[in-house]
């Protein structure tokens, strides 16, 4: 099965629930003042919607990217009941021909809450797409699991490839100003899909202004 058949059967499955909740993530909630210092945000691989909308109602001009039709469908309906205006876009940003011309260093925050669905190979192209897409002195916020999260079963991924490390982080984000790392554990209520004691990293990093 392949990642939007997978996607779309979970979101599917949820039924009229939100697999993920409707709230936004706490890690990014959290940085709603440091937020303001932008203008656009994107939100990579943003399911049901529950984080674009929450950016749009701080005052965000957003585009949501997803690879699940069922999830988009779901995430209109929430933005709409909202009352807010979200971009989606419905693509696989790990495709080889992912970003398009017009989203490069389009965005002032690039957004990415536990995108971990891909091995080290896939990573590296949704990372580079992620930083191409971010503006100079633009930021890259990642939440996401970290090895310890196979412990507690609460949510993520099962692959520990799949799971970040500080060691990890540091070295995708070489050359960039990291202004936050930080390793923590959290009880976690997001929806029917993260619920429990998690094993958490948060990550804020500003790229480099043009020379």
């Amino acid at each position: 099965m392949n990642q939007e058949a997978l996607w779309s059967k979970r979101y599917q499955d949820a039924g009229e629930q939100y697999l993920f909740g409707t709230e936004p993530n706490r890690f990014l909630a959290h940085r709603a003042d440091l937020l303001q210092e932008g203008r656009t945000a994107l939100s990579v691989a943003d399911g049901e919607g529950r984080n674009s909308v929450w950016l749009s109602e701080q005052g965000l001009d957003v585009t949501a990217i997803e690879i699940s039709v069922v999830a988009v469908e779901k995430a209109r309906r929430l933005a709409a009941g909202r009352k807010v205006d979200v971009r989606f876009v419905l693509a696989d940003m790990t495709a080889s021909d992912w970003p398009p011309a017009e989203l490069h260093n389009a965005f002032d925050w690039v957004i990415g809450i536990f995108i971990q669905f891909v091995g080290p190979e896939a990573r590296a192209r949704q990372f580079a797409a992620m930083k191409q897409m971010a503006r100079p002195g633009g930021r890259i916020l990642l939440q996401g699991y970290t090895p310890r999260q196979l412990d507690f079963k609460t949510g993520g991924p099962s692959a520990i490839e799949n799971l970040y490390t500080r060691e990890l982080l540091l070295t995708a984000f070489t050359g960039w100003d990291i202004e936050e790392l930080v390793e923590y554990e959290e009880d976690v209520a997001e929806g029917i899909g993260h619920k429990g004691r998690s094993a958490l990293i948060g990550l804020v990093a500003k790229k480099p202004p043009l020379p």
